[in-house]
């Protein structure tokens, strides 16, 4: 069963460019983990998030253990921790892919 998690970025005002670079640079410490960096999403027109980041697991045990790892990593909880101090409101969700096709 494959896992998406999908995390939504709502910028404070005027940080919408620093919510992006975190993101990034969150991506960067993901690989160094060597971890899937996932794939970053910026709002191009509509509203939502500003900047929102997907990853796919292959199984529960690999999300179990990416969220581990980031968990693990001080490096990474310290990103986690700037990122909260741009964004008004953060969501995460976590889908299981319909392969019923």
């Amino acid at each position: 069963m494959t896992i998406v998690e999908a995390t939504n970025y709502f910028a404070r005002q005027d940080q919408a460019p620093a919510v992006l670079q975190q993101r990034r640079q969150a991506s960067g410490i993901r690989r160094e983990l060597g971890l899937e960096p996932g794939e970053i999403l910026v709002r191009r027109e509509g509203n939502g998030p500003d900047v929102r980041w997907e990853c796919r697991f292959p199984s529960c045990a690999a999300y179990e253990a990416d969220m581990a790892a980031r968990a693990g990593s001080e490096a990474f909880v310290q990103a986690r921790r700037v990122m909260h101090t741009l964004v008004e409101r953060f969501e995460r969700h976590v889908y299981e892919v319909d392969d019923s096709r």
